[in-house]
């Protein structure tokens, strides 16, 4: 048997074959965008800037009808009605001054909304969910398209929306840009305490008052949920990309060093501006190399699978092809460096205290696993990342981060991993191809093979739970959740009755082509399949009781049934999709988009 490469080699071919893979496109990509990057303003009608400065203060008005100061825009995720984004309606002020103090000004250009997942979890307006990446691109344009802006600062928080900023602005590939956080809310109960109540729940062992009561206890205060879901992994991948200020993801709202980080990003952005000392496009600063970090960096700390789906799409609106492949052999050399929950007991404050993010990086860099030269919106390599900032009688500085895990039960060094792999695997066989989540599943749980049990919603596979009909080793397939189906609702609420059949003892695991997220646990759960049901996939002609295999250690999903038998089942209908709560108006979005492992982009890109 050969020896493995080391993992450095296995970083260097995967950047390899996607720069090679991407080559035509990336090349399309980066001709498309060499324009005129003069200020913008300048090549404006004096009507046209008239409308722009007429709102603006006077002694910004001055500076904006010259033409000749670094002219900001402010795109922001800002509502009061989500806990992660109403901390970012207090940073405009700090934005607008710390750019004036700079001779520049800064401009509210655009809110884009944001919706809310856990709100919706389980509720019909979940189906808008993934799509609203789509509605946050476009808007985020919208904002962008006067064409008088020579930077742009991004701010944003969760799931989806820290994607669609993303692709909305790499639109506009010419302009810096800077993404800006809102930092997590104080920690609550322990997110085991949480899940336990679920489960009691459940299984009708609680009422709705103790479910509740445990619930506002979790989710208490304005900040970013504290489990590493979706929107914890946004923050750190970001920093892992060098897109945001370093040691910024995960510094609590509403505190002088937070509203620090918020000014020192806007000066940074005047910096990275048209007009700046060191202009820095955000087509040209994001490249192949810092995509492959952002997948190290996921992998490593036990990420939302959703960025197997958001990655995807973010690198093709530069002009790169990601492949779920590069994910699974990323992860085949990439340590577990983090124990956050789902993935442990810990949230993200205690792996901020902990190390956090510069520890991980420090130690994916020390072992040659990130690519350390690229350039970040700080202008130097990601060497840079492994600095924390604090605040003293000087005002922002930098020290050097820890080179050890404040806690081994949180963070571990590369020497010494909770695993030697990362996270996530790629499943394939004649169900096609699935992602799964392994770095909450214990080892023991990691094959099941089993009869499954079919449904067509969440609401139908809980009560079958209720009534007792699950108690037994089973594959549950829960089918037609895929983006073309219903727009790809992640399946939360199916966690608390899967985690306590297995509680009981039996085998078991979830197929499905919906999503579970950041929040996938203890229940191997493969997701994400494609092709999905609605798509005629192997999926839409699978019956009751026919024998599942999901392997995560040999990447196997297959289903026991011979391949000339499987097609002659007449497949299942896709069920009529309701008309309520603003579905109908993403009917378009479901008829066009690409599959999950392109990235469900309801658009063609470059």
């Amino acid at each position: 048997m050969n020896n493995p490469a080391p993992p450095v080699d296995t970083v260097a071919a995967v950047t390899t074959r996607i720069t090679e893979r991407s080559a035509a496109k990336r090349q399309a990509f980066l001709s498309a965008m060499l324009r005129d990057e003069r200020p913008r303003r300048v090549h404006l009608p004096c009507s046209n800037l008239a409308h722009d400065c007429a709102a603006a203060l006077p002694e910004d008005k001055e500076l904006l009808k010259k033409g000749q100061a670094p002219a900001i825009a402010i795109v922001s995720a800002y509502n009061d009605l989500l806990s992660a984004h109403q901390p970012l309606g207090a940073m405009p002020p700090l934005i607008k001054q710390a750019c004036r103090e700079q001779q520049a000004v800064a401009q509210f250009a655009a809110g884009v909304p944001a919706m809310c997942d856990g709100i919706t979890q389980g509720m019909p307006g979940m189906e808008l969910s993934l799509f609203s990446r789509e509605v946050i691109a476009q808007a985020t344009a919208i904002g962008l398209c006067h064409d008088l802006f020579d930077g742009v600062l991004l701010l944003g928080v969760c799931d989806k929306i820290v994607p669609g900023l993303f692709m909305g602005a790499a639109a506009f590939p010419h302009l810096p840009a800077v993404f800006v956080p809102g930092g997590p809310m104080p920690t609550g109960i322990p997110n085991n305490e949480k899940s336990r109540i679920r489960q009691l729940y459940a299984q009708g062992k609680v009422g709705r008052d103790e479910l509740m009561e445990s619930e506002l206890r979790s989710y208490h205060a304005p900040g970013t949920c504290t489990f590493y879901g979706t929107a914890n992994t946004n923050q750190l991948v970001l920093e892992a990309m060098g897109l945001m200020l370093p040691g910024a993801a995960f510094v609590p709202p509403y505190t002088p060093l937070r509203d620090a980080l918020t000014a020192a990003a806007a000066r940074q952005a005047c910096t990275n501006s048209l007009q700046g000392a060191t202009p820095r496009a955000l087509g040209a600063l994001v490249d192949e190399r810092v995509f492959v970090n952002a997948m190290v960096a996921l992998l490593a700390t036990g990420g939302s699978t959703n960025h197997t789906i958001h990655l995807v799409a973010m690198a093709q609106a530069l002009g790169i092809t990601l492949l779920w492949e590069d994910f699974d052999t990323l992860s085949q050399v990439t340590p577990l460096l983090a124990r956050v929950y789902p993935n442990g007991e810990a949230d993200v404050n205690r792996f901020h205290a902990a190390g956090g993010i510069a520890f991980c990086l420090h130690e994916l860099l020390k072992e040659r696993l990130l690519h350390a030269d690229v350039t970040t919106i700080m202008g130097m390599g990601l060497m840079d990342y492994t600095r924390e900032p604090v605040l003293g009688e000087r005002g922002l500085t930098y020290r050097d981060g820890p080179t050890a895990s404040g806690d081994p039960t949180v963070l571990r060094s590369a020497a010494d991993p909770f695993e030697a792999e990362g996270g996530l695997r790629l499943l394939t066989g004649n169900l096609g191809r699935a992602i799964i989540k392994i770095s909450a599943v214990a080892p023991e749980h990691r094959r099941v093979e089993a009869p499954c049990r079919i449904f067509e919603t969440q609401e139908a596979m809980q009560a079958a739970f209720r009534a007792g009909q699950l108690d037994t080793d089973i594959v549950v397939v829960v089918r037609h959740q895929g983006p073309r189906a219903n727009g790809m609702p992640e399946l939360h609420k199916l966690t608390p009755a899967l985690g306590v059949l297995q509680d009981r003892g039996h085998r078991v695991a979830l197929v499905t082509d919906g999503r579970m997220s950041g929040a996938s646990g203890k229940i191997p759960a493969a997701i994400h399949l494609t092709p999905e049901a609605a798509a005629g996939g192997p999926l839409c002609r699978l019956q009751d009781g026919d024998v599942i295999t999901v392997d995560c250690e040999r990447g196997v999903l297959e289903v026991r049934v011979a391949t000339d038998e499987l097609m002659r089942r007449t497949a299942a209908l896709l069920p009529p999709t309701e008309n309520s709560l603003g579905r109908e108006l993403f009917a378009m979005y479901r008829a066009n988009c690409t599959p999950a492992d392109q990235g469900a982009v309801a658009y063609r890109g470059v």
